[in-house]
């Protein structure tokens, strides 16, 4: 497999328009940051299906000291600008709603979008760069429009096309959708597509910040878009809405420290939680490795770590500002080394014995893009509108479509969402309150300081499968050296608890592996893709910089790592 390896600076997301804007401002002279939002505007105009201005995310840097920035100083930080329940919203609302899809389509599903407030809290504090300059490349992608490709159509457009024609006969609900981007259901890899329109709503950002898309005509467009599908918006909520600027989740992996997000991040705590526990069994991890990643030692014992991780996911995560969550307790080490002692190398557990299963003492669609610069500042982001094209509802006069955020709350007691996923009562929706999430964007230093150098970027797309996704790309470079291309490329598998199946990749989906899992008590299933990973690592893991860095961008989802 071909070795992408940049000597100064690389961008990996997951489409080569967004990286290549990326590295076009690294080269005009802007550090990590600059290039990620310019990167993250970009991926709005072409991956319109997976993340965009009507949506939200995280992001996480390390940046050294620098004298170009109003911050001078490193920095090592996290921004949640995770979407919010509007005040229309209650914790019963769609208990008392009859439509199956309330939560995932039209106005009722939409929260209020973060990403604007949260790429430009990131650029004005640490870029270096004008609004103006690092707009440009989404501007003219926008105005040019893209080529849609293999995974636009066979993923996005595809689903989105059988979904529209069973559950909108007439298409009268999403009509922009279904011409614009679906071509009246007949759209084929090397159409044309036009987003002019968001160039406008870019345009206005550029010269007038926040006030450009949170006040204003885009606000109100957005209102009425909302309003007009049956949704809660008002102006205030928008006027109102602020990131979080907050320290990054911190765990520890072998010799490296992994800075990544906290809540309502679940990633953090799962990798933390994972990574803990194969540490207190070195001697079955070891045998695991020498098995080899594709091997069912291998396989289970993620597999286990996972189950337990998911299932404390499930039954104590939320919004720690709305719920008590009990993190010091799951993250205890007396409490991960019982959780890690219970893992048996030759079978699973019951259900219920994974994870925290009593109350603890008390002491909560997608893209991702990785970033390097060339003084060694790096960002790693990810983002969403949730399912493909979000709500399906679109701000027609600004070309961009809203998230369904709402689908990641516990819409319904008892009900899983869209992802499978089920989760506890502290994370039902409320006024004001940011949904749990599984977006994992992480950064592995060379040691245990904040001061040390960065050695991997990685994050993913995907629901649940962000969180295996991330974590194996991760376990791929740190644990059997592989080059970032060989990381990312690798299958993969997938387990969240419930429901209790194991998902293989085709390139695990073996009668062998699948025999070997099964007489360990796995009950395994057929998956095409278990997340789509962005990820930069070092060239050289050990000792001091020196060589570079490889970028990868995930074959699946046919992004484009770019560099110099």
């Amino acid at each position: 497999m071909f070795k992408h390896v940049f000597k100064q600076a690389a961008v990996a997301a997951d489409h080569e328009i967004a990286s290549k804007a990326g590295v076009e401002i690294l080269k005009a002279g802007g550090n990590a940051v600059d290039a990620a939002v310019a990167a993250s505007f970009t991926l709005s105009v072409v991956r319109p299906y997976s993340c965009g201005i009507g949506g939200g995310g995280f992001m996480v840097i390390h940046l050294p000291a620098d004298d170009r920035r109003k911050n001078k100083e490193a920095v090592a930080t996290a921004i949640d600008y995770r979407e919010t329940a509007p005040m229309g919203v209650a914790e019963d609302t769609f208990e008392k709603n009859d439509d199956p899809h309330a939560s995932t389509h039209g106005g009722k599903a939409i929260c209020i979008p973060g990403t604007v407030a949260g790429l430009l809290h990131a650029l004005d504090k640490y870029g270096t760069m004008s609004r103006e300059d690092v707009l440009a490349p989404a501007i003219r992608a926008a105005e040019s429009g893209f080529v849609a490709d293999a995974h636009f159509v066979n993923v996005a457009a595809k689903e989105t096309i059988e979904w529209m024609r069973e559950n909108d006969p007439g298409v009268k609900r999403f009509s922009f959708l279904w011409e614009t981007m679906l071509h009246r259901g007949s759209v084929r890899v090397g159409d044309r597509i036009s987003l002019v329109d968001q160039a406008r709503a870019l345009r206005v950002i550029a010269k007038k910040g926040n006030a450009g898309f949170y006040e204003g005509d885009v606000a109100q467009s957005i209102v009425d878009a909302v309003l007009g599908s049956g949704g809660w918006m008002s102006l205030e909520d928008l006027k109102s809405y602020k990131p979080r600027e907050m320290e990054p989740f911190q765990c520890d992996l072998a010799t490296s420290r992994v800075l990544t997000m906290p809540l309502p991040s679940s990633g953090g705590i799962v990798l933390a939680q994972v990574f803990a526990m194969l540490g207190h069994r070195p001697a079955y991890l070891k045998d695991a490795i020498k098995a080899g990643r594709g091997s069912a030692e291998y396989v289970h014992l993620i597999t286990e770590c996972c189950k337990h991780a998911f299932a404390d996911r499930a039954r104590w995560l939320g919004d720690p500002r709305f719920v008590n969550v009990p993190i010091r307790t799951l993250l205890d080490p007396k409490y991960l080394a019982e959780r890690a002692s219970k893992i048996d190398p030759t079978a699973t557990l019951p259900t219920a014995e994974y994870g925290l299963a009593e109350e603890a003492p008390q002491a909560g669609g997608t893209s991702h893009l990785s970033v390097v610069d060339d003084r060694g500042g790096v960002v790693s982001c990810t983002e969403t509108i949730n399912l493909y094209f979000g709500s399906c509802v679109a701000v027609e006069r600004y070309g961009f479509f809203l998230n369904n955020e709402m689908d990641d709350f516990q819409a319904r007691e008892g009900k899983a969402n869209a992802f499978g996923l089920k989760h506890a009562s502290r994370n039902r929706p409320r006024a004001g309150k940011r949904p749990l999430s599984c977006m994992t964007p992480t950064i592995v230093l060379a040691g245990h300081e904040l001061d040390h150098r960065p050695l991997v970027l990685a994050g993913a797309s995907g629901g649940p499968r962000i969180i295996s996704g991330t974590m194996q790309s991760i376990l791929n470079v740190v644990l059997f050296n592989m080059d970032a291309s060989e990381a990312v490329a690798a299958p993969r598998f997938h387990h969240q608890w419930m429901p209790d199946t194991l998902q293989l990749e085709p390139g695990l989906n073996t009668p062998a592996l699948r025999d070997a899992l099964l007489a360990k008590g796995h009950t395994t299933e057929a998956k095409d893709a278990i997340g789509a990973v962005q990820l930069i690592r070092a060239e050289n893991l050990q000792g001091e910089f020196a060589g570079g860095w490889q970028a990868a961008s995930d074959p699946r989802k046919g992004g484009v790592a770019d560099g110099y």
